[in-house]
């Protein structure tokens, strides 16, 4: 399906997001059908669309697979250019290909008879069968076969209800309604909170075994020599796990910032205000809530403009040795983990990073008093652009995020609304990257929350899929809000020794730590200052490369000071001398 359209064309510009968002709509079915667009304004494309008689914009054509000779395509023959509308035109032009000219990927999509899905009670392939029960005017039952075609162990029927008899049978009271036939044998209804196409989709593709065909990737050489055993930890996705916040500011504190030999300027300003923003807002276990206060406490009160950051990491592997603060020097990824070890991991964590900043900004406001930053709030998420636009690895996905803050960022008034803004741009990054090499066919890019995490947040109006934000905004303040926090396979502190040390790669799995208490008052706790264990028996042991530096830094300046208090005193006792300095007779 091709749009023809003007970019100076008015409504085409007022089309242009409905064409986008049924793009995104039907990405699952581009081996059956495909949507594209063309710019006649474009000098490159006059010929083009001259060739296909287009006089008005926009124009819709349907182009039928394997066509030899040349056409102009079909036109458009909807009532109206709504999503829902062109989405089912563009079902009916599936519907119309002959056998001979029909893409061999496009699955049935007429409705099955009775004595085949009778004679599919007794499979045994291995595959899931859904078999969705509708009415002959519904487009539900298609939309889904279609939505799961890029899916592997699924096969998704339809039937319709004009044989009451035979609905009786399954239970039917209904429609639509989703029969199930499970791989053992066991079968049922399921229940999918409301009879609509996204949720009967959401459900299917989340059955266990059910995941997209993996794209075939070129072999790496060796790959049998340094084989990566990933071990797999089960989780709730419902759950927000500290493991990942802490794995992710692991690497953000001791390998991305780490890549940068000394700061200055407005890397460090940009340092400083995120080490506060994590210090005042991040939840989290009180070793390293206390780690990050005393981190911030540290770069609020340095008097350089310039430091190396091996003194940054001398504090966060804790080589002054003061009681009580830790930070996991490993990755363990648990609600981040991906079925590669290249899939998912610190990316998931530091969006799960942000999230939980900006709801705690909303819910804490008061934790940033003091600081310069209350009282604004679109400061956690300037912190968090700066951050991105100046640390980030990936340059590519920093600029893909800094052309989102010059876009709207400054439309943000309220904490809430900084919330919604971070959730709207993250969805936006997923169904970018969507179909991406980089996507884990375990866990497909598709928009957030999803309905089973949140029925409530989801919605449709004429067809097309809505969020009821307000559900959304509420769901974000539980999931990541600390008391949603759990610390499941969060590492502990005596296996790292004295709270931190270098990076010493991927952890083997050691089962499940014991959960912490709740959250409570570990803000408070948090706060006391810290106490140093051990003396100092000799010179020089027990010292650190940052307090050296210090000493060095305080013997330069207490040296240069002295010198010149002396020649200023040199001076005035010179100009004493000469003024009252009375000849002799």
């Amino acid at each position: 399906l091709v749009q023809f359209y003007s970019s100076w064309c008015g409504h085409c510009i007022g089309y242009a997001p409905t064409w986008r968002a049924l793009a995104g709509d039907v990405r699952d079915w581009a081996a059956a059908i495909r949507v594209a667009a063309l710019d006649c304004a474009e000098e490159e494309n006059h010929e083009v669309c001259r060739a296909y008689d287009i006089h008005f914009y926009p124009t819709f054509r349907y182009f039928k697979a394997f066509t030899k000779d040349f056409t102009t395509g079909e036109n458009f023959k909807g009532p109206d250019r709504e999503l829902q509308t062109v989405r089912r035109t563009m079902i009916d032009f599936l519907q119309n290909h002959t056998d001979g000219d029909r893409p061999p990927a496009c699955p049935p999509l007429d409705p099955a008879r009775p004595s085949d899905v009778l004679s599919l009670l007794d499979s045994r392939d291995g595959r899931y069968v859904a078999v969705l029960f509708e009415n002959n005017s519904s487009y539900v039952g298609r939309e889904v076969i279609l939505d799961l075609l890029p899916y592997e162990n699924i096969v998704v029927k339809r039937v319709l209800n004009g044989d009451k008899g035979f609905l009786e049978k399954f239970g039917v009271s209904s429609i639509p309604s989703c029969y199930l036939i499970y791989p053992n044998g066991t079968r049922g209804l399921i229940n999918v909170g409301k009879p609509l196409r996204s949720f009967f989709s959401s459900y299917l593709k989340s059955l266990p075994d059910v995941r997209k065909k993996m794209l075939s990737l070129p072999e790496k050489p060796n790959k049998e020599e340094n084989p990566e055993i990933v071990v797999w930890r089960e989780f709730d996705r419902s759950k927000l796990y500290a493991a990942d916040l802490e794995s992710g500011l692991h690497y953000v504190l001791r390998v991305e910032l780490a890549a940068h030999k000394s700061l200055a300027g407005a890397e460090l300003r940009t340092l400083k205000d995120f080490v506060t923003v994590l210090a005042k807002l991040l939840p989290g276990r009180a070793p390293v809530r206390k780690l990050l206060e005393t981190l911030q406490e540290w770069l609020a009160n340095l008097p350089l403009d310039r430091i190396p950051y091996n003194a940054v990491l001398d504090l966060v592997n804790n080589k002054m040795r003061i009681s009580g603060i830790f930070l996991v020097n490993h990755i363990k990824w648990v609600g981040c983990q991906g079925s590669r070890p290249e899939f998912r991991g610190y990316t998931c964590s530091l969006w799960k990073l942000f999230h939980t900043l900006t709801v705690e900004a909303g819910t804490h406001p008061e934790a940033l008093d003091g600081t310069g930053l209350e009282a604004d709030p679109q400061a956690v998420l300037q912190t968090i652009r700066r951050y991105v636009h100046t640390f980030f690895g990936c340059k590519e996905c920093s600029e893909h995020f800094e052309e989102m803050a010059k876009e709207s960022m400054d439309s943000v008034k309220t904490a809430d609304q900084a919330i919604l803004w971070l959730w709207k741009k993250h969805n936006l990054v997923n169904s970018r990257l969507a179909g991406h090499l980089s996507e884990d066919p375990k866990f497909p890019k598709v928009p957030w929350p999803t309905p089973d995490l949140c029925p409530a947040c989801h919605e449709e109006i004429k067809g097309l899929h809505s969020w009821n934000e307000d559900q959304v905004l509420l769901f974000l303040k539980r999931h990541y809000g600390g008391d949603n926090l759990v610390d499941t396979y969060a590492a502990d502190q005596g296996d790292t020794g004295e709270g931190g040390g270098p990076p010493q790669g991927r952890e083997p799995e050691r089962g499940l730590a014991s959960p912490e208490k709740p959250r409570g008052d570990q803000r408070a706790e948090s706060l006391r200052p810290p106490r140093v264990e051990a003396a100092v028996p000799f010179l020089g042991m027990g010292f650190s490369s940052l307090d050296m530096s210090l000493c060095v830094v305080l013997y330069v300046a207490s040296s240069l000071f002295l010198m010149v208090m002396y020649f200023f005193f040199r001076v005035r006792s010179k100009r004493w001398k000469v003024r009252h300095h009375r000849p002799s007779v």
